[in-house]
């Protein structure tokens, strides 16, 4: 069974440092993620600049084809050791998950991957072998994931959280792993855990970090698709093929508009009911078909389902972006299904013009419907997930 990897990232910035000297870059080809954590030496400017370039180099070598022993070769004849400190330029961390979900982690001087499964800490010594590589001593570990299983990445600014502050001897390594297996039983995606364990990183420095922490999230999800049917056809003969379409493949069904909504209701002579719920007077009720997940108004709430979306791919989510997330409104409930409830998402888009969603200074053929659409396909891949549109 083919798996999809939720990934999510957060990062906070030594105190009085305007740059993170961590870096993560995630990569998706074919038939593989790589995820890869970089710590460049000390802070500011200069750690970002090594952490960006080991990072950007490694992603991209394993992206092209490289192996693991390639890239790390190259991080060592780019990146040698410090004169003064004896030690490497930038630690990394390397994950590349294939689609059947075996892992190859390669891991040089990043505190060690931690591996839920079931709410329980997974031991990975068993499948970890320590090998020289390039003149550098990494370990190596290979593994399957299953639908359900976290990896979680960290640099060391997260287990030496509240060194001297909160705590005498920091987080370490074994609360943190702790604290992961317990929240990953409530924290239902990747990027709710890295935020909430940010928060908690945060929370022990007291708002005053003395290192760059970053937390990265790598979740196994089952494939799971979201239909998307918004806007009639433009031949009104073709709407028993564009509803057939849509009710067609597996998956979750969404419908956004009241047109779309009653064209689907006739086609498959089944009613259209209007939720009286008005738990946001500034956007439309939902309404319900009897077989379609969701069904909600058009442009008004795709219009901030952009918002929150653009929110969460833009800028630094935190626990407050959740809030809005979690709202009883058409627009976060369509948010919400394709952040967390969408490996692949499949638009079937009606081409029909609605005059009264015309802006006159755009051609007549550019709807702003369709603008919307087309941004949340953008920012749907964006977050790594696979896009189908299908016009009518």
């Amino acid at each position: 069974m083919k798996i999809h990897i939720d990934a999510a990232y957060r990062s906070i910035n030594k105190y009085g440092e305007e740059l993170c000297g961590d870096k993560v870059q995630i990569v998706r080809n074919k038939d593989s993620t790589i995820a890869v954590l970089a710590d460049g030496l000390g802070s500011g400017v200069k750690a970002n600049i090594l952490s960006t370039l080991t990072s950007t180099i490694l992603a991209t070598m394993l992206e092209e084809g490289a192996t693991v022993t390639e890239a790390v070769e190259t991080i060592a004849a780019t990146l040698p050791v410090c004169s003064v400190r004896k030690v490497a330029y930038s630690t990394f961390s390397i994950a590349q998950i294939f689609d059947d979900g075996a892992v190859d982690l390669v891991e040089f001087d990043n505190p060690p991957c931690m591996f839920v499964r079931n709410g329980t800490l997974v031991d990975l010594d068993p499948f970890s072998e320590v090998k020289e590589c390039a003149g550098k001593t990494v370990t190596e570990s290979r593994f399957t994931l299953q639908p359900g299983d976290i990896l979680g990445l960290v640099s060391d600014g997260v287990v030496y959280a509240g060194v001297g502050q909160a705590l005498n001897f920091g987080w370490n390594w074994d609360n943190v792993s702790a604290w992961l297996a317990k929240t990953a039983q409530k924290e239902a995606s990747a990027p709710r855990l890295a935020i909430s364990l940010s928060q908690a990183v945060k929370e022990l420095y007291l708002d005053k970090p003395g290192d760059d922490s970053t937390c990265l999230i790598l979740k196994a999800e089952p494939e799971s698709v979201v239909n998307m049917l918004a806007g009639p056809p433009v031949n009104p003969e073709d709407d028993p093929k564009m509803v057939h379409d849509f009710m067609a493949p597996p998956g979750k069904r969404l419908i956004c508009g009241g047109t779309s909504a009653n064209i689907v209701a006739r086609i498959l002579n089944r009613k259209v009911e209007t939720s009286l719920n008005y738990s946001d007077p500034t956007l439309p009720p939902t309404g319900k078909i009897q077989g379609i997940d969701l069904v909600t108004e058009g442009v008004l709430t795709l219009s901030r389902t952009v918002e929150i979306l653009r929110e969460y791919v833009e800028k630094e989510a935190d626990a407050a972006f959740f809030h809005k997330l979690d709202a009883d409104n058409g627009a976060a409930l369509i948010a919400r299904m394709l952040l967390e409830d969408c490996t692949s998402l499949k638009v079937f888009a009606g081409r029909a013009i609605n005059p009264a969603h015309q802006n006159p200074g755009l051609p007549a053929d550019l709807s702003i419907k369709m603008q919307l659409l087309d941004t949340i396909c953008s920012l749907v891949k964006q977050m790594g997930k696979k896009v189908e549109r299908y016009f009518y």
